[in-house]
């Protein structure tokens, strides 16, 4: 049982001679059991059972004799084997009646049966249930009140193995166990008991705070009192006893206690010094037992950004040396048993060591100026020279640690022996459940709280002279036991994972010329660290379970550096030490090894330096047998010369644009060749398959590497196509989902590249014929199974993110039978119940609508707009989400075929679906801001589509009505920025049909209200340009409405020019110059249709606000003078204001009784001579 790890240790129950079968001795048989199936053990029990039950208390010598005899025979019998013919309900019977039987008086019986208690239900696996539970606890109870203190062990022991996993059935039992004057809590006062009963008391508390998912957990005045008192035995000084195995087992006991309160409760530590004290224990604990490190660490750590503590104590050079983890071969590994030393030594083992490790660690020693010495590359160095420098050195440097450690805590062999070697196992298990608690401590707090203690747990490079502080690489580098290793590697793992915006200051490339070092130094130096550290522990590891944790550590280490704020190298470091690995002969060192190079691909693709890692010459990389040919290679690479002068092997670079793709081409589709020796001796080579893991890993680095340099994979086109052919064929259906993923990003690859806006010259591009190939090679093989296949939908509807994918030019060229397909099954499979491949296949046929080679086919664009009105109104949400999004998307293509074809496109498109689809987008713009956003841009879209015949019958009039008024409250609304900013392109939209009675209808009012309001107010500057752009597109003086109408839209402007650099958000200010023009050109375009009435208005603004007005007119006449804005934009802007004059002119020719009339004519022609002026300095 998981709850029990220490437990076996507290009781030790009798395994020596087994009692006499009860079988013969009681003569009981037991009605109703099929004695002929069950094993002897579940007979055995059965009859002490149906003894126990016969049996009635009494206080008399022969019943107490009995039932001695009894409980004597249960604890000694082994009931392992029978336990799936042993039920539960049986069990807790039996111990209910045991319990029933003995009287609290019998305090010797009363220990037995607690033992029995304990000893069952830890050997049957056993979870009592609740009515047995509270018999039991009373008792349990009970006797802790009543009985004597030599009793107290066993009845903690018992109430331990009784309340696991149980605690949320304990609530009523709390105030008696952990209330104020509660047994466990007088208990665990450590000057009132001896070690074992503190022991067994703090195991009974940790088993109390196990929580149980879905069940309530502890409240929280019990959940603090626990916290404390496992925090206290922690930070206590070490108790003056010999038994160092039974500490241990009490240090075990508090760090699961406080592990299962962070995991239960998701309690989340916010006092800074509550917070401090807990890590500067864990610290302390993770340490525990290292031979060589005398760790004193403060009672409280506080965050800072520089190391603050370090007290160790000062060693001898030899003492630390020998405590140093040494180096592991891994090429041979010695099979000899390992001897026994001498007392008071070291176990000694014979290392052989060969050339090979030392060209390891001397490549990955740095210069004085990068790693200065340190305790980490003591170990690594004393041995490596060669075999000759065994000699010189200190003879104790060969016996740092077993060779040949294996994966499991079994490291210490039965041949260390004594109570050493149990002393170093349980010393492990104290590191690693301190580790383990720093795990949950760190997954239950703010990772930008945890920043502030870095430096106390990640090392950073120590200075000249200076030894490295204690951290986590300690106990990675130095720890004998693999296990705990492997735990402070995930602890480091999860420090790394999300870092990116914390390390993103790291820095040192830059100069830093100052008199203090700054923090973005020192922590480029930490990373730095952290890389030499990782690598080394590499070269160093035995076991394969952790260095498969080693590498994983290393790609989250990769995936969130800042490497182009770092000095270049540290990346070939890590590639070049790889390599060799993903040959291992462990597929999870395999795996490991493909997910680094990934992270190196995808966070680092655009670095010089890994273009030119991505370039290495292929022959140095695989055998024609798929094996390193050369298993030197890796080491005698140079770092890449990013300059590009004296590029190793430059003239065989040309060989293999990218020797990764190629490496992991091999590893999908080529079988690798598998040799065994058959019952003759004879040597068989079988070709077989990599393992899936590896395949599925090696497809995912393949997807990475088109994603972020999809030019060199261009090179690999069709053969990356016939890998996804290959893989679609395979059973596997993760083999298949991949290979539709990296077909998805083989597609997207190739649009990408043809976009107008692609920087990428035309003779570099995939052309459409290679595209054209591409496609036809993957519609002619298994992709429309996969899309047809039910019994796996992610595997379908990945397959519809890949198929909407293709080029529009390229699906143009595939022949008519393979376009039929595509349609065919985009068109079936959104019919789908399954909701992922329903929006995937309405999202794909959103794409399709704007192929021009389909948006033109009049009965294409009507079965598309059917199949997405159904998904429109699916009960998932995502569904709708996507359908609303295709449904904008054909609206877009309604728009682009009435500009190019014009009525005859109209008049055969359906009036009644138009109205569907104007009733549909209706209702979806009510629905959740994810599908109103795209759901309002289909409607202005629809509305601009409108003709005179549409509008005029009598069924589309309510249903325009209601469109308009959800426009309308989409831009008031408290939608997100992207409904807001869709709803103000809409109605825009809108104002261009000038068959809609813009300025006489009744929403008139409405939408301008909604526009000025947005403009002079939205805290969003994007959203206050669209709906000035609205503003700006009635093309008449009629559409504006009234002259109040005008007015009130001319001064809303005005006031939101005024308004242009009111933001609490600075990173609204880039938008203000863009904001202001727009407005501006709302205001000349409004001044360029101003008829009589509207002038007093204006004349009245100008009058009031000339300098502000003037000001912002002249910068927008003159924004193509700076070089920010084109000559075509200035040009846009002269034009805007002479049209505005000329207007102005022209009613002043037509009532020249008004002498006040010229003031808007003078204002503006002063503006525009300002500006020729301007033009012409």
């Amino acid at each position: 049982m998981a709850s029990q790890e220490a437990t076996e240790d507290f009781v030790e129950m009798p395994r020596g001679k087994e009692s006499p079968s009860p079988l013969s001795d009681l003569q009981v048989t037991h009605v109703g059991v099929n004695f002929s199936t069950e094993p002897d053990e579940a007979k055995v029990f059965q009859v002490y059972l149906t003894k126990l039950c016969s049996l009635t208390p009494s206080d008399t010598e022969s019943f107490r004799t009995e039932i001695n005899l009894l409980l004597d025979q249960l604890i000694s019998q082994d009931f392992t084997y029978g336990v799936k013919w042993i039920r539960e309900e049986e069990v807790c019977k039996l111990l209910s009646q045991a319990c029933r039987l003995i009287q609290l008086s019998q305090e010797h019986l009363v220990s037995k049966v607690c033992r029995l208690i304990h000893y069952l239900l830890n050997r049957l696996q056993i979870i009592v249930d609740e009515k047995n539970l509270d018999f039991l606890l009373v008792f349990c109870i009970s006797a802790l009140k009543h009985c004597s203190s030599w009793t107290h062990v066993d009845i903690l022991h018992a109430l331990a193995a009784l309340v696991y996993n149980n605690g949320h059935k304990c609530q009523k039992y709390l105030p008696d166990l952990l209330g104020k004057s509660g047994i466990l809590i007088q208990i665990s006062d450590s000057s009132k008991c001896d070690l074992e009963l503190w022991r067994a008391c703090l195991h009974c508390m940790a088993n109390l705070c196990i929580s149980v998912p879905g069940q309530p957990y502890l409240e929280e005045p019990y959940r603090t009192v626990c916290f404390n008192t496992f925090l206290h035995v922690l930070q206590m000084s070490k108790p003056d006893v010999l038994d160092e195995i039974s500490i241990c087992t009490l240090l075990q006991n508090a760090l699961k206690g406080i592990q299962s309160i962070l995991n239960g409760s998701k309690m989340v530590v916010t006092e800074a010094e509550q917070l401090g004290s807990l890590l500067a224990v864990l610290k302390k604990y993770m340490l525990y037992g290292l031979p060589g490190l005398n760790i004193e660490m403060p009672m409280v750590l506080y965050p800072a950004p520089l190391p603050q503590y370090d007290g160790r104590s000062h060693t001898k050079p030899e003492q630390n040396e020998t405590a140093v983890r040494p180096t592991g071969n891994k090429k041979k590994k010695s099979k000899g048993r390992h001897k026994k030393a001498p007392q008071g030594e070291e176990i000694k083992n014979e290392v052989e060591v060969e050339e090979e490790v030392s060209h390891d660690l001397e490549k990955l020693k740095l210069s004085a100026e990068d790693a200065p010495y340190t305790q980490y590359l003591g170990p690594q160095q004393s041995p490596v020279k060669s075999k000759f420098s065994l000699v010189t050195k200190d003879p104790r440097a060969s016996n740092q640690r077993f060779l040949n450690a294996s994966s499991s805590d079994s490291e210490y062999s039965d041949a260390e022996g004594g109570l050493q070697s149990k002393t170093r196992f349980y010393q492990a298990k104290v590191r690693q459940g301190a580790l383990s608690t720093f795990l949950s401590t760190i997954k239950s707090m703010d990772k930008k709280v945890f920043y502030g203690y870095w430096s106390s747990f990640v090392p950073d490079m120590p200075g000249l002279g200076n030894k490295q502080s204690v951290s986590l690489m300690t106990v990675i580098l130095k720890d004998h036991s693999p296990k705990t290793r492997a735990c402070a590697l995930q602890v480091l793992s999860a420090i790394l994972e999300g870092s990116k915006q914390f390390l993103s200051v790291a820095d040192d490339v830059s100069n830093h010329k100052t008199a203090f070092t700054p923090f973005s130094l020192t922590l480029a130096s930490s990373i730095r660290e952290l890389h030499r550290c990782l690598l080394l522990a590499i070269v160093a590891e035995s076991s394969s379970q952790t260095l498969t944790q080693i590498i994983k550590c290393l790609a989250n280490l990769v995936s969130n550096a800042p490497y182009h704020r770092l000095k270049p190298g540290l990346l070939t470091r890590v590639w070049n030490q790889i390599k060799p690995y993903i040959r291992n002969k462990d597929v999870n060192v395999r795996v490991s090894s493909l997910t680094l190079l990934g992270a190196v691909v995808s966070a680092q693709i655009t670095l010089p330096e890994v273009q030119q890692l991505l370039h290495q010459p292929d022959y140095l990389l695989l055998s024609s047998n798929g094996s390193v040919c050369d298993c030197e290679w890796w080491r005698k690479e140079q770092l890449p010369d990013l300059d590009g002068k004296n590029c190793i092997h430059s003239e065989q670079s040309h060989s293999e644009p990218c020797w990764l793709i190629r490496l992991c081409i091999t590893l999908v589709i080529k079988p690798r060749e598998d040799t065994y020796s058959d019952n003759d001796g004879a040597t068989v080579c079988t070709l077989l398959s990599e393992p899936s893991p590896v395949r599925l890993e090696a497809l995912q680095v393949l997807s990475r590497l088109v994603k972020g340099c999809f030019n060199m994979a261009q090179s690999y086109l069709i053969e990356l196509g016939e890998v996804v052919c290959k893989c679609l064929q395979e059973a596997d259906a993760s083999i298949q989902l991949h290979g539709t993923k990296l077909l998805e990003e083989l597609g997207t690859g190739i649009v990408q590249q043809q976009k107008a806006d692609s920087v990428v010259p035309l003779s570099e591009r995939v052309d459409v014929d290679q595209a054209t190939t591409l496609w036809n090679m993957i519609l002619s093989g298994p992709l429309s199974v996969a899309l047809q296949n039910e019994q796996h939908p992610t595997l379908q509807a990945s397959a519809c993110d890949a198929l909407s994918t293709v080029l529009p030019e390229a699906f143009s060229s595939l022949p008519d039978d393979r376009q039929i397909l595509c349609i065919t099954l985009l068109l079936g499979l959104n019919h789908s119940e399954n909701p992922l491949v329903k929006a995937a296949a309405a999202r794909a046929l959103g794409v399709y609508i704007l192929f021009p080679c389909l948006r033109q086919d009049v009965m294409f664009v009507a079965d598309t707009a059917n199949a997405i009105l159904m998904s429109l109104n699916d009960k998932s949400p995502n569904v709708r989400a996507k359908a609303a999004w295709s449904l904008g998307n054909l609206t877009d293509t309604l728009i682009v075929n009435m500009d190019n074809l014009g009525l005859n496109f109209q008049e055969e498109f359906s009036d009644m679906l138009l109205l569907k689809m104007l009733k549909s987008a209706t209702e979806a713009s009510k629905d959740k801001d994810k599908i109103k956003s795209n759901a309002v841009r289909a409607l202005g879209n629809l509305l601009h589509f409108l003709q005179p015949y549409h509008i005029i019958k009598p069924t589309f009039y309510e249903t325009i009505q209601s469109s308009i008024q959800c426009l309308i409250a989409a831009v008031l609304g408290d939608g997100t920025m992207k409904v807001k900013w869709n709803a103000c392109y809409a109605l825009g939209n809108i104002f261009k049909n000038s068959a809609l009675p813009l300025g006489k209808s009744e929403w008139t009012a409405d939408a301008y209200s909604a526009l000025t309001s947005v403009v002079k107010s939205c805290k969003n500057f994007k959203v206050r340009i669209k709906s000035a752009m609205a503003l700006s597109v009635p093309m008449s003086r009629e559409q504006y409405g009234t002259t109040e109408q005008y007015c009130d839209i001319w001064n809303s402007l005005v006031t939101a020019l005024e308004n242009s650099e009111d933001t609490e958000d600075f990173m609204e200010f880039k938008y203000c110059s863009n904001l202001r023009a727009q407005i501006c050109q709302a205001l000349m375009h409004m001044l360029s249709m101003a008829n009589l009435k509207d002038l007093p208005c204006i004349r009245k603004t100008f009058s009031e606000k000339e300098s502000t007005i003037r000001g912002y007119i002249l910068q927008y006449a003159k924004s193509g003078t700076g070089g920010d804005e084109t000559q075509e934009e200035y040009l846009k802007g002269v034009k805007m204001i002479q049209k505005a004059i000329d207007n102005v002119h022209s009613v002043h020719d037509h009532n020249l009784g008004d002498i006040n009339l010229p003031t808007e004519f003078a204002f503006l022609e002063s503006i525009l001579k300002s500006c020729e002026k301007e033009i012409v300095s």
